[in-house]
């Protein structure tokens, strides 16, 4: 039987979707970039001592020596290594982490000051209190903005974070919260709860100043 992309990918497949990628082997992973079998990517692995450093060295021409690899296999295999060799390269940046309220008010300005409508934004942060992303959940008018708790909470699942803060502006100035904005403060902590994420604070910006939910022991 003559074995067909599809048929040569299927195993690689199901092992990805069931149990993730880091189950997926060094031969699993060749086979699939390379649109080979598992076989195929074995017996490579076996001549080369299952040396991934050696297989990194492979040029076109080589990889173009193995049976049922072309000029378009050889070539997503080389640039893949290429790719991995770069990471390795580049520098971890560093995260940002939040210690208090003000630090929360420095990371938003290049996303609200000077801002003329309502913008509202959640911070996820990991179980050290380090950023791992801003999120625009909405833009309104001068005077309000849409807050959806499930939007919210659909963004802080899927990036796993431990803990979140809440940050929309006021583009008159005012510092002082609504009744509306204590309203949903409370909605989201008592949801957060729930699913074991934790609403740290929520932040009024102002181009000139801040009102901080958790340093008023308002949340």
């Amino acid at each position: 039987m003559i074995a067909t992309s599809r048929n040569i990918l299927r195993e690689e497949t199901e092992i990805l979707y069931t149990k993730g990628r880091s189950a997926l082997s060094d031969f699993h992973l060749i086979a699939a970039i390379g649109g080979i079998t598992s076989e195929q990517a074995k017996a490579i692995f076996a001549a080369e001592n299952y040396s991934l450093a050696a297989l990194a060295k492979y040029s076109l021409h080589d990889w173009m020596k193995v049976g049922g690899i072309g000029e378009a296999k050889a070539t997503a295999l080389v640039l893949a290594f290429e790719i991995g060799r770069r990471r390795i390269r580049e520098p971890e940046q560093r995260k940002i982490k939040i210690c208090c309220s003000s630090d929360i008010y420095q990371i938003m300005k290049a996303d609200l000051l000077d801002e003329l409508v309502e913008h509202f934004y959640i911070i996820l942060l990991n179980r050290s209190n380090q950023v791992i992303r801003k999120v625009k959940i909405s833009t309104g008018g001068t005077s309000g903005t849409i807050a959806d708790p499930k939007v919210i909470f659909k963004h802080a699942l899927e990036n796993q974070s431990c803990s979140m803060i809440l940050v929309h502006n006021h583009p008159s100035g005012n510092l002082k919260p609504s009744e509306q904005d204590r309203r949903l403060t409370k909605k989201l902590s008592e949801a957060g709860k729930c699913l074991d994420i934790i609403v740290l604070d929520h932040i009024i910006f102002t181009d000139h100043a801040y009102f901080s939910f958790a340093d008023e022991g308002k949340k």
